[in-house]
């Protein structure tokens, strides 16, 4: 461990092994930490990526006071940072030659850790997008409800699942992997995506959860084709995903919602979701070559 406290390595058992209980101690917010390294430990350190992950913990006075992991070629998500933890971060990083493409964290840590890289590698940080972070509170179905009926997705659905996580990556401006039936064959396995239906068969949006991992469940992806929406078929999907997690015994039931888009926004707010702190995504430029 460095005198800063900071600790990285590529062992994802090790990682856990020391930062595991604070992930757990604050499941809301540590969501995405809690769902990537559980699908890294039961899927393999390549299931998000050829590249070998990297996970850093923060430790001060014998206690885990942060951390962070990157998946690359993806941006590192940090848990919250005060700004001297996000400018050792970034100087660390900076001195190991890392090429970062940006930063995922809340607004704050974000910001932060962004304006420190900057000044340590000479990178220039674009923000990228802003999202708000929904905990559920009391579902409140919305009404009337959009006709047609909700179902678990199926071996039948595999194509149209396939189709629609290419095509919703596409919008949120990622780029859709190579191959997207692993996606979709280990949601229908797990039975984690929720289709609505027109009354005649055709499906018409979908809402999918994440494992639930020390209590918690996001709802991730929310997706309808251009053509159908404005109908209700979203709204009506996420609140029956949001149900079945309740029902599975999910303490928090968890979603992230862009802060561009007032539409998705309202309507979460209006089947029960509220507001828990908002986040930043930056990009950076000009970075240097990747050193380990």
């Amino acid at each position: 461990m460095r005198p800063d406290g900071w600790h990285l390595t590529e062992d994802l058992d090790g990682f856990l092994a020391r930062a595991g209980d604070f992930l757990r101690s604050r499941p809301a917010l540590h969501t995405v930490p809690l769902t990537v390294t559980e699908a890294l430990r039961l899927r393999g350190a390549d299931a998000c990526g050829a590249e070998a992950p990297l996970f850093g913990s923060l430790e001060r006075a014998g206690e885990i006071r942060a951390a962070f992991f990157r998946t690359p070629p993806r941006r590192p998500y940090l848990t919250p940072l005060t700004l001297e933890e996000a400018d050792t971060l970034a100087a660390h990083l900076a001195r190991l030659g890392h090429r970062l493409p940006g930063v995922n964290a809340d607004h704050h840590t974000a910001t932060s850790f962004a304006d420190a890289w900057a000044r340590h590698s000479g990178a220039t940080p674009t923000l990228h997008e802003r999202e708000r972070l929904y905990r559920l509170g009391t579902l409140t179905p919305q009404e009337p409800l959009p006709e047609g009926r909700s179902r678990v997705a199926g071996e039948q659905d595999r194509e149209q699942l396939m189709l629609w996580h290419r095509e919703f990556i596409t919008a949120i401006g990622g780029t859709p992997a190579a191959d997207s039936s692993s996606w979709a064959d280990t949601r229908i396995a797990q039975e984690r995506v929720t289709l609505w239906e027109t009354p005649d068969g055709t499906p018409a949006s979908m809402a999918g959860v994440t494992p639930m991992v020390a209590g918690q469940v996001r709802v991730a992806p929310v997706y309808t084709p251009a053509h159908l929406r404005g109908r209700g078929y979203a709204g009506a999907a996420t609140v029956e995903v949001s149900r079945a997690a309740l029902a599975a015994g999910a303490a928090e039931v968890l979603l992230f919602a862009d802060l561009a888009n007032p539409t998705s926004n309202g309507l979460y707010q209006r089947i029960g979701y509220r507001p828990v702190t908002d986040f930043a995504v930056y990009d950076f430029s000009c970075a240097g070559p990747e050193i380990r």
